[in-house]
C-alpha cells in the first residue's frame, strides 16, 4: 500500500465526472488499498477516487469510532436507487477542502447498489452518517463538492481560505 497525494480545491481535476469501473481486479484492489491507507492517514471516514487523481467510481468508507476497530468498506459503480423524501441537516467536511465544515442538507435514507471490494453486488439501504459520507462521496464521482450546495459567497471564501492555507503551508 502506498500513500497517495489527496488534491484539494481549487484543483480543476476535483470537477471531473468519474467513468464506470469495467472490472474488479487486483489493479483497482491496489487502488482500494491505497486509498484506505491515504483515508486513514489524513484522517477521514470517505475518499473518491478522483480525490487522489483517478477518475474512476471507487470509493473507500471507513465509519468506525477511533475506539473500534477499522471496518473498511468498499464501493465500486455505487449508484442511489431510492432517496428518502425525508432530509436530513449535517455538518460537513472534506479532504479536498481541509478545515471548512458546513451544513448540508440531504436525503435521510437512501437505498444503493454497488460492486464490494472482490466484484460482488451489494444492495442495501443506509441512514445517518453511513447515508450522509455515501451521498457526498458519490457526489465526488460526478465533480460536486459539498461546497457546491452552500452560497456562493460561503464557498468563495471556502476555496480562499484553503488558498490561503496552501500559500502558509
Amino acid at each position: 500500500m502506498a500513500l497517495r497525494e489527496i488534491l484539494v480545491v481549487p484543483n480543476p481535476v476535483l470537477k471531473q465526472v468519474s467513468t464506470p469501473v469495467e472490472t474488479v481486479d487486483d489493479d483497482l484492489r491496489k487502488l482500494m488499498d491505497d486509498m484506505l491507507e491515504t483515508m486513514y492517514a489524513a484522517p477521514g471516514i470517505g475518499l473518491a477516487a478522483i480525490q487522489v487523481g483517478v477518475p474512476k467510481q471507487v470509493i473507500v468508507m471507513d465509519l468506525a469510532r477511533q475506539d473500534e476497530e477499522p471496518q473498511p468498506r468498499y464501493f465500486v459503480n455505487p449508484e442511489i436507487l431510492w432517496a428518502s423524501e425525508e432530509t436530513a441537516p449535517y455538518e460537513e467536511g472534506c479532504l479536498s477542502i481541509p478545515e471548512i465544515y458546513d451544513e448540508v442538507e440531504r436525503p435521510a435514507k437512501v437505498k444503493l447498489r454497488y460492486l464490494d471490494y472482490n466484484g460482488k453486488e451489494v444492495v442495501e439501504e443506509a441512514e445517518g452518517l453511513y447515508a450522509v459520507c455515501i451521498q457526498h462521496e458519490m457526489d465526488h464521482l460526478k465533480g460536486v463538492l459539498f461546497i457546491d450546495y452552500l452560497s456562493r459567497l460561503k464557498r468563495d471564501r471556502a476555496v480562499a481560505k484553503v488558498k490561503k492555507q496552501a500559500k502558509a503551508a
